[in-house]
């Protein structure tokens, strides 16, 4: 009876990390918002693993598991551009508001992958978590690249992430059925790559690694099928 709850507990984890990340990104406290998403990624990471581990996987797990990214890896990163844009002086009253298309499309995207059938072991379109890495390292890279923090740079940001939320490009998920080489040739040199370049670049990486990913997602279901 207990373990059956262990999963859903570590995804409530996730939602509680997330509404507090969410309160640091309204006080403007941008920086500290990275820790809150790398918690949740933790957390959403370990409730589906737990789940497995245990045998205990549910449908109210998957619902909840989506509804708790609808807040980490939705709302959260919204909240993040809304600050972002809201901060520069230069940008129109209405722009700020934008920055909530991401939830809006993280949300989509989270309802198509809980009734396709096709993301049980890939995705279509770009996951939350790993669009929501992306955003949150925004306020270290604006400190040596201005540009960045341009209030219609930002709207183009937001809107091409809304788009591949929600595309049908198809990215590869770091789940593993096997620990095989040849299986996973194209995940582990992905995942190389990226502990290489977080550990030279820190969150500068962060924009490359996710370059690479669609690289080596794109070469994974070329060769590897």
């Amino acid at each position: 009876m207990i373990k059956k709850h262990i999963p859903n507990a570590i995804t409530c984890a996730n939602l509680f990390t997330g509404c507090v990340g969410v309160v640091y990104a309204f006080k403007g406290d941008l920086k500290s918002v990275a820790f809150f998403v790398l918690a949740c990624g933790v957390f959403d990471f370990f409730d589906g693993f737990a789940a497995r581990l245990l045998n205990v996987k549910s449908d109210i797990g998957k619902e909840l598991d989506s509804l708790a990214d609808v807040i980490s890896f939705g709302l959260l990163p919204g909240v993040l551009f809304y600050q972002l844009l809201l901060q520069n002086p230069n940008t129109p009253f209405w722009l700020p508001y934008c920055g909530f298309l991401i939830p809006v499309f993280s949300a989509i995207r989270l309802a198509k992958f809980n009734i396709d059938s096709q993301q049980s072991e890939n995705f279509i379109g770009l996951n939350t978590p790993m669009n929501t890495f992306f955003v949150i390292s925004l306020p270290y890279l604006i400190t040596d690249f201005e540009f960045i923090g341009k209030p219609y740079f930002l709207l183009v940001l937001i809107l091409v992430l809304s788009y591949l939320l929600v595309s049908n490009i198809k990215l590869f998920s770091l789940k593993l059925n096997s620990t095989a080489w040849k299986a996973n040739k194209y995940k582990y040199i992905f995942l190389i790559c990226s502990a290489v370049s977080l550990s030279f670049l820190m969150f500068a990486a962060v924009p490359i690694i996710l370059i690479l990913y669609f690289v080596f997602s794109q070469l994974h279901f070329k060769y590897q099928q």
